[in-house]
């Protein structure tokens, strides 16, 4: 048997044991889904060896464990950087849920003639606080208009509430277009919101081959779409032409962040176990993938999405916060050069406080402003008791800023209520988170 396909079935047995294991071990929802990814990278690196043993469970236990202790010891350096993995079901719900609450339901968009969106959620029924909208469905999408329309996305793929397959969206630059996983296709479709064309991919897409962690970028025409996932899996990460109905392979461990306007150049980035930057031009030139250029950055830093005019690359340093087993934001953007990973400069935040919350960059909204999504900065002290168990955290909010990235001034563009970033999805490319 395939090495994949004996792994995916030990999955299958033995995923729901392992995550009562990691909930057992941190005491948190969230925290555990990250331990257990975290685990099962190492554990797929010896799958071949381990697959003939007499208790690979057992031996995936152990892994859960030692990680768990690494994570106590360097909580600098594995925790917070495994903590971002965030594989996690997340729960999010809109700005105002009042406002969806008078509607009674929530319908299928029309079959053409949906404006622009101003973002997506996932939704989960079952919070610890406050009440779900009406006609929640577990690991749903909707898709809200900037007209405040909300719809839910029933062909897309939904997320388990517990340790499943995740779904990915992903929304276009000028919101008219968005891409998400078909479940009734079983492959990836974009759909044009206002014509209500929808495109499939040239291939099939089972569901295993999403890995723990998948990540979609869609360009601005809507021709191509890119498609990595984490752990990285033999199965390929891969880039479809839509219109041309052709695929080039990508490789997988990493978030793509940019592409060029005719698809021949991407541009992907790592964030765990350390900062890289990679490069691939010449994707459709010849037969299989071209010329690639990796770039590690020091430190640890948190990659937004790659800038207008190709080439800019800004991030968020994550730095220890004293006294904590926490990390937290520096004070400035950092300007990295794209080709070799350098720190171009530094560019101090005003009007953001960059100390006092987490802080992730998402995409640009022209060319000197990136979107800052934020979340008050809340740490527990390091000798504090181990929290009490839950499901499902409570509802905080969560804070767009346009952070320009020459002066550093930020200016406030929304606010939403969530319990995570991960699964609040806003128009154009994403960034590493």
């Amino acid at each position: 048997m395939d090495p994949n396909d004996s792994f995916r079935e030990f999955m299958a047995a033995h995923q729901q044991s392992l995550m009562r294991t990691a909930y057992l071990l941190t005491g948190d929802a969230h925290l555990a889904e990250d331990l257990l990814q975290s685990a099962l990278v190492k554990v797929l690196k010896r799958w071949p060896k381990l697959a003939h043993v007499a208790s690979p469970g057992a031996y995936a236990r152990k892994a859960l464990v030692n990680q768990y202790i690494s994570w106590r010891r360097r909580p600098a350096v594995a925790v917070v950087a495994v903590m971002l993995a965030a594989t996690a079901a997340v729960r999010l719900l809109p700005s105002e849920p009042d406002a969806i609450g008078d509607t009674g339901t929530v319908t299928d968009p029309p079959a053409r003639g949906v404006g622009p969106l101003s973002h997506a959620y996932m939704t989960f029924c079952q919070p610890e606080s406050g009440k779900a909208p009406p006609g929640c469905v577990d690991g749903g999408w909707r898709v809200v208009t900037r007209d405040g329309e909300t719809y839910r996305l029933a062909q897309a793929l939904r997320t388990p509430e517990y340790g499943g397959r995740p779904s990915p969206l992903t929304i276009s630059r000028d919101g008219r277009k968005i891409a998400y996983y078909d479940a009734g296709a079983g492959t990836f479709a974009v759909r044009d919101l206002a014509s209500g064309a929808v495109r499939t991919a040239p291939t099939r897409v089972p569901t295993a081959w999403l890995g723990g962690i998948a990540h979609l970028l869609l360009s601005d025409d809507g021709r191509f779409l890119a498609f990595t996932k984490n752990p990285p899996l033999k199965d390929p990460a891969m880039l479809f032409d839509l219109r041309e109905r052709m695929v080039r392979p990508l490789p997988n461990g990493w978030n793509p962040i940019g592409l060029s306007p005719d698809g021949d150049t991407i541009t992907l980035a790592e964030y765990a176990p350390r900062t890289r930057l990679r490069t691939i031009s010449h994707l459709w030139r010849t037969s299989t993938a071209g010329n690639t250029r990796t770039a590690d950055v020091a430190g640890s830093h948190l990659v937004g999405a790659l800038g207008p005019d190709g080439k800019s690359v800004v991030a968020v340093e994550s730095v220890d916060v004293p006294g904590t087993d926490c990390m937290g934001n520096a004070g400035s953007l950092v300007h990295l050069d794209r080709e070799t990973g350098k720190v171009l400069r530094r560019v101090p935040v005003r009007d953001l406080d960059m100390r006092g919350n987490f802080v992730y960059l998402r995409s640009w909204i022209g060319p000197e402003e990136i979107i800052a999504l934020t979340k008050r900065f809340v740490c527990g002290d390091r000798d504090a008791p181990e929290p009490t168990p839950r499901l499902d955290p409570p509802y905080v909010p969560f804070t767009a800023y346009a952070v320009n990235v020459e002066t550093g001034e930020a200016r406030k563009l929304a606010t939403y209520t969530a319990q995570d970033f991960f699964h609040l999805v806003l128009p154009g490319f994403p960034g590493t988170l």
